[in-house]
């Protein structure tokens, strides 16, 4: 029995130590297999740290090469700019001494008129002694007729002299005004930017063609209500055009379909969503674009809402000049000859700049431009200068100082420059036809024609037909179809004109 239990516990005891033994094993295994993990991950991030390290090597490389880059840049601008003061300087040295040359020769002029002055009156008293004997007359005639001879021969001489400086002056103003001018158009060479009537919307495929234009044509039915354009899809592969006058309606319908097309999803509800939010970027952007304008030039402080319709003149065109970029044109070269004229520089700056406002306004308001950007900027207490300005470049009121003047200058360069601005023949065309062809299928109309660049049409009545009192019921009739049927910018006058004949022949 004592040898059965000895023989267990024995059995226990190695077994113990057999298991004690396998543990230990194990656990050793376990940790050089975590050891060879940890040293795995340890050369990982070693050598991830290496890559970044080079890659910040490199990029601070490139920040270097760009700073250098940007140095030479702004020394190679600064020798211009120290070049041109140069040559202005030079210019103006060369005028001082000029001044001071005809100072000198008016002094000497002086002094030779005073000479004469002293000489005629010596001939004078002479004459009037000779006369006295020769004649019989008294002092008091010979020289009263003597001073009658002298005044009509200095006044056939002054009217000479008049005439003379006259011409002088006239040449010598002509003279100034093409150096400033050409001062002005030579410091300032703007891009040209011109307008189109239609935008291109590139597609991925020909299968989002189907996709805009949706089952039964919802989608695009969608669309143009919406957006307020014309979309074309055509057999060309890959794009659709989108096509309406207004700028900055083309301009939302144009990402608001480039957004849809992205995104995938296209149908009425998805379609108002993203026209609902590019809307509200477009009005933020605009806003920031006139600030950035008016910063830009140093014209703070500026009414909101006058910077706002700036931005928003990005997005308007007159005869296919975009008008900020005309706007931005006229306010530098007006700055420029203003200067040139000694002048205010910033106001004729400010007055460039805000002379077209109006035309921010008249699609959506209606009107003309002059007396929409006269009221904007009296509301919100501008310059005089500034109105004068925007009343002077068209005509309606006369220019009251130097900057209005260079204005109405800069505004004339900047639209009649060759290629600057170009009227489309088609869309012109065509709407002229559509004007004429809502007013001749009236009852009692005999002719009509638009005239004035589109902008009135003029309506002949058969006065048989149509009263006195009918023609200012067709007169509204014809406008509000044409408001209904054409699209144009502005606003277009109708003129109904009813006349009545009498004809009897005498026998």
């Amino acid at each position: 029995m004592i040898e059965e239990v000895s023989i267990s516990t024995v059995t226990a005891i190695l077994g113990a130590i057999a298991s004690y033994l396998f543990v230990k094993n194990d656990s050793k295994k376990q940790f050089k297999h975590h050891e060879a993990e940890a040293k795995a991950k340890a050369l990982a991030i070693e050598h991830e740290a290496e890559n970044h390290l080079h890659e910040a090597k490199v990029s601070i490389k490139e920040s270097e090469i760009n700073l250098e880059k940007q140095f030479q840049e702004r020394v190679l601008n600064v020798e211009k700019q120290k070049n041109e003061l140069g040559v202005e300087l030079k210019a103006l040295d060369k005028r001082e001494k000029e001044i001071e040359k005809e100072k000198k020769d008016l002094e000497k002029k002086e002094l030779y008129l005073d000479k004469l002055v002293y000489e005629k009156e010596g001939e004078l008293s002479t004459l009037i002694s000779l006369l006295e004997k020769s004649s019989g007359m008294t002092k008091e005639e010979a020289k009263k007729y003597l001073i009658t001879q002298v005044e009509d021969q200095s006044q056939l001489e002054l009217a000479q002299l008049i005439r003379k400086y006259e011409t002088q002056a006239k040449q010598d103003a002509q003279k100034k005004a093409d150096y400033i001018i050409s001062q002005a158009v030579t410091r300032y060479a703007g891009e040209f930017a011109g307008e189109r009537l239609q935008n291109i919307v590139t597609l991925p495929s020909d299968e989002h063609k189907g996709r805009i234009i949706g089952k039964e044509g919802r989608n695009i039915k969608s669309l143009e209500q919406l957006l307020g354009v014309d979309i074309i899809i055509d057999e060309t592969p890959g794009v659709i055009i989108i096509s309406n006058f207004n700028l900055y309606r083309r301009a939302i319908a144009t990402r608001t379909i480039e957004l849809l097309v992205a995104d995938g999803r296209i149908h009425p509800g998805r379609i108002e969503a993203i026209h609902t939010k590019v809307k509200a970027q477009f009005e933020q952007k605009i806003l920031e674009d006139g600030e950035n304008i008016v910063v830009e030039l140093g014209l703070l402080p500026m009414a909101e809402e006058l910077m706002r319709l700036l931005g928003r003149m990005r997005y308007r065109a007159s005869y296919g000049q975009n008008a900020l970029a005309h706007t931005l044109e006229v306010a530098k070269l007006a700055s420029i000859m203003a200067a040139e004229m000694g002048g205010d520089e910033k106001l004729a700056l400010r007055a460039g700049l805000l002379h077209d406002i109006g035309k921010a306004l008249t699609q959506e308001v209606g009107g003309n431009h002059v007396d929409l950007g006269v009221e904007v900027c009296r509301r919100y207490n501008e310059h005089p200068t500034v109105i004068n300005a925007i009343y002077a470049h068209h005509g309606h009121e006369e220019p009251n100082g130097v900057e209005s003047a260079a204005v109405c200058a800069a505004d004339t360069l900047s639209a009649s420059r060759p290629g600057a601005r170009r009227e489309v023949l088609e869309s012109f065309t065509k709407r002229v036809k559509e004007l004429e062809d809502i007013a001749l299928k009236e009852r009692g109309v005999v002719a009509a024609y638009a005239i004035n660049a589109g902008r009135e049409i003029r309506i002949f009545v058969n006065a048989r037909v149509v009263n006195d009192n009918q023609i200012t019921v067709l007169s509204k009739k014809i406008a509000k179809e044409i408001e209904n049927k054409v699209q144009f910018p502005g606003e277009i006058k109708v003129n109904v004109i009813r006349e009545k004949r009498e004809i009897t022949y005498a026998r």
